[in-house]
């Protein structure tokens, strides 16, 4: 009787990581440092319901806004993030004040808007949203790369290169001012920017990268993370 020829056996643990792909290489000290030897400073910023404010709002907003440009000598990302609103911490709230609730007709009514609520996010699908600014730095960035170079990056996309310490805090140091130069230039428009620490920043790149696992397990604090090389 013919026996099935055996299946070669894979080991897994020398398969290529999807991290490999990725343009992050580390996260520390509030930067996020990428494989190419340059760091990036993130910003949460506050929204502007702009439709609502009269004529003349609406010009010096944009007035603002263009001086806020102009003074730039370097680039900006902006980034929107859309998820569905996730209210559960809200509606746990209600649950407790439900359970302490000692007028019974109040206790009634909690639970009818608890209900009313959960079904309103979930028939409506509300979404949340919110609004990143990209500040980067990158030493030397008017140096254009010849063609091997180029080439080089694009095959082999897990290439770093690696920064000493003394040039890692040179360079935090000039990202950190125009992390600032930002910051005020926002304020100015009046919008609220609050630079990601470490934390905030893993907790981004995570939700970003695994949105329906981060909705069930939420992310480990900085300080307890063991990440081998």
């Amino acid at each position: 009787m013919a026996t099935a020829p055996s299946q070669p056996k894979v080991n897994v643990s020398k398969l290529p990581s999807t991290q490999r792909f990725l343009d992050v290489w580390e996260i520390k000290d509030d930067v996020v440092i990428l494989r190419n030897g340059t760091i990036r400073g993130v910003l949460l910023v506050s929204s502007m319901n702009f439709a609502l404010k009269s004529d003349e709002e609406q010009s010096a907003v944009i007035q603002a806004y263009t001086q806020f440009l102009n003074t730039l000598d370097f680039p900006l990302q902006i980034v929107i993030q859309s998820r569905k609103l996730n209210i559960d911490p809200y509606l746990d709230n209600l649950k407790l004040l439900e359970k302490n609730q000692q007028n019974e007709l109040l206790k009634m009514q909690t639970q009818e808007y608890i209900t009313y609520v959960r079904e309103l996010v979930e028939l409506a699908d509300i979404m949340s949203k919110r609004f990143y600014v990209v500040v980067p730095f990158q030493p030397g960035s008017g140096k254009r790369m010849n063609f091997f170079k180029r080439l080089t990056a694009v095959l082999q996309p897990t290439s770093v290169i690696h920064i000493k310490q003394k040039r890692f805090e040179e360079m935090r140091s000039e990202l950190l001012k125009r992390v600032d130069f930002v910051v005020d230039g926002l304020s100015a428009l009046g919008l609220k920017a609050v630079p990601l620490d470490t934390q905030g920043l893993i907790e981004l790149f995570y939700n970003t990268y695994n949105p329906q696992t981060a909705d069930m397990e939420k992310m480990t604090n900085a300080d307890q993370l063991s990440i081998e090389p």
